[in-house]
């Protein structure tokens, strides 16, 4: 791979001297109404601050840490309402999949299909999501260095998908932490992929609150802006109006002000540092 040239993303271009992309939403859908009332608001917040945007929600938390924690509606009832979500809201929406068998019915509903991290060597699901020709996000996994993502990507771009957003969201660092190496940013970039930021999984605290994963707000907003700095091409957030209240993710998760701001600050230093697109 060479140095990377823009991808397209919902018909957006996305890569080096393009607007900056963004990716936001709950991490799962907990209810149908929940969903559009997310998805109409950040629409507003994003169309407010002039940014290429997709709305994200899993239809199904496949990889949660106790076999008891809330999952989401499953295939069929979470398609249904991510697909009323991208009609009347009109909205790119993104959601992940877990097994090739769901890779067929997410790309007749959605415009991105992600791929979880753990599950980013998965070469038959990496192929499949691909070969979907959907817009693919490929999350890098915490158990590998910056550096050997290229290979996965690799797996997507050889089926003739040129389109694959490689997502940053922190390395396992010991037990029960994660850490984010900001030259692994530069790495990947400097391999030929585009690369996004998921500031909010990368303040994750894995499996530390007895079967549940734990996070660290507060410093999604600082890991956000050093990989601004750094010089990435899309930022990636989980958002919901009540994160505290969230079934999936809330300890990581930012408010609608919270996002707001965020994105404001990010694109500030893309401007600052010449990386934001007039």
């Amino acid at each position: 791979m060479s140095n990377p040239p823009s991808i397209e993303l919902c018909g957006h271009k996305v890569g080096p001297g393009q607007r900056l992309f963004v990716i936001a939403g709950p991490d799962s859908i907990e209810s149908e109404e929940m969903a559009l009332r997310h998805a109409h608001l950040l629409k507003g917040i994003t169309a407010r601050l002039g940014v290429p945007y997709a709305f994200k929600c899993s239809y199904d938390k496949a990889n949660r840490t106790s076999g008891k924690s809330f999952r989401g509606p499953g295939l069929k009832e979470g398609l249904r309402i991510l697909d009323r979500i991208r009609r009347e809201v009109g909205v790119p929406v993104l959601t992940d999949v877990h097994e090739t068998s769901h890779v067929g019915p997410a790309a007749e509903v959605v415009d991105i299909i992600q791929i979880p991290a753990f599950l980013c060597r998965q070469t038959d699901l990496v192929e499949a999501v691909a070969r979907s020709g959907k817009g693919v996000n490929l999350k890098k996994g915490q158990f590998v260095a910056p550096k050997d993502i290229v290979h996965s990507a690799r797996k997507a771009v050889e089926t003739g998908n040129p389109n694959v957003l490689v997502t940053e969201r922190g390395s396992s660092f010991g037990y029960n932490n994660l850490v984010v190496d900001m030259r692994g940013l530069a790495q990947m970039r400097e391999a030929g992929l585009v690369v996004c930021m998921d500031a909010t999984h990368a303040v994750q605290l894995p499996s530390s609150s007895d079967g549940k994963t734990g996070g660290e707000r507060r410093f999604v907003s600082l890991l956000a802006r050093s990989a601004a700095a750094a010089g990435i091409d899309a930022l990636f957030t989980e958002v919901h109006e009540d994160p505290d209240r969230a079934l999936c993710d809330g300890p990581c998760s930012l408010n609608p002000q919270m996002f707001e701001d965020v994105v404001r600050d990010v694109l500030s230093i893309r401007r600052a540092l010449g990386h934001e697109a007039s």
